[in-house]
């Protein structure tokens, strides 16, 4: 048996640390029911969704949690008793929601706060509730959220792997055939000492051929035939892939957007098929200057001008950051990137997934 029956555990939650799981683990051990409140204001530049995301997949096991988001743009004044009045409403609305949705609304009120901080003496009182108080100094786990946003890279290791994945930069390198894809992004990665995420489609395609060649011994890759479901395919796995990282800087050649533009040029036809999440940035690398290599797998150099034309309208009809890189590719895209590496990282993921 519980030593409580409901918990509340409050916060913004900007961005989700370890000293954040642990405080929510602490409560979930000793309730049966834990709601955990995310509140954000409209000036911050986490989305509350990617917050409510991250938390609640952390947290997925954890026996009664349940992870519940609201906008709160209140004031924070702990002198005024008006200020907190507005408060505490808000909190009682948000369990609310969770008992609603538990199916027992008159099972919204808590007999425990679990905070780390000192105003959870007043919080807790104000809701007829004990109070306990979980590493006020911050001994466990020596972290905040303002040193998370002011330097995310030295406090990545305060981070859960969803957190991580969420605030983690994706760079993206696409272009047409033989346009020094995969040796630029190889050449970046290893320039920041990041995770490197290889081109899945080429890795399909010689699966695909080794099928082939089991039906017909003489099959070549010309004679391929490709479907809409190939590139689903290519796509959901490249993604999986890029997602699998949880690095501060992730280098990919190619994502599963990109597997659009090349169902387009297999196909005949744009696919409508999973277009995954948006990375932080792309670099299209222009086919101009650039020699055709023939390895042996490639037969559209007469669709590069075309391809590179065709990137470069869906990135800007996306409306994602993009760019073109023609001379020194290699100096423009460290340049990008650390110029991207220097914006605040506490402004979550782009991803709709």
């Amino acid at each position: 048996m519980k030593e409580f029956d409901h918990a509340l555990v409050l916060g913004k939650f900007y961005p989700p640390h370890n000293g954040h799981h642990h405080l929510i683990e602490t409560a979930a051990s000793r309730s049966r029911r834990t709601t955990v409140t995310v509140l954000a204001a409209t000036s911050e530049t986490i989305p509350l969704d990617h917050r409510v995301r991250w938390l609640a997949e952390t947290h997925a096991a954890t026996p009664g949690v349940r992870i519940v988001g609201d906008l709160d743009d209140h004031p924070v004044d702990f002198d005024s008793d008006e200020i907190w009045e507005l408060h505490v409403a808000l909190t009682r609305a948000v369990l609310a929601r969770r008992a609603i949705a538990d199916g027992d609304p008159s099972a919204a009120p808590v007999d425990v706060v679990f905070s780390s901080e000192k105003y959870g003496d007043e919080l807790a009182r104000r809701l007829g509730a004990r109070h306990v108080l979980v590493d006020l100094d911050r001994l466990t786990h020596p972290v905040s959220g303002t040193a998370l946003r002011t330097d995310p890279v030295a406090n990545w290791h305060h981070l859960a792997p969803a957190t991580r994945r969420g605030l983690g930069r994706k760079v993206v390198v696409l272009g047409a055939e033989s346009t020094g894809t995969t040796t630029l992004s190889k050449q970046l990665a290893q320039h920041f000492g990041v995770p490197w995420i290889a081109e899945y489609g080429r890795e399909h395609t010689e699966h695909k051929l080794a099928a082939a060649r089991a039906f017909d011994p003489a099959a070549t890759a010309d004679g391929l035939v490709w479907t809409l479901g190939d590139f689903e395919d290519v796509a959901r796995e490249q993604e999986r892939r890029i997602r699998a990282e949880t690095a501060p800087l992730v280098v990919a050649d190619n994502d599963a957007f990109a597997a659009t533009v090349w169902g387009e040029r297999y196909l005949g036809f744009r696919p409508e098929i999973f277009t995954g999440t948006e990375p932080d940035l792309y670099l299209l690398t222009d086919h101009v200057g650039v020699p055709f290599e023939q390895d042996g797998w490639r037969d559209g150099e007469h669709l590069r001008e075309w391809m590179t034309g065709l990137f470069g309208q869906e990135l800007t009809r996306r409306g994602v950051p993009w760019l073109k890189l023609t001379e020194d590719r290699l100096a423009a895209a460290i340049t990008a990137v650390e110029h991207l590496m220097g914006q605040d990282v506490a402004r979550g993921s782009r991803s709709r997934a």
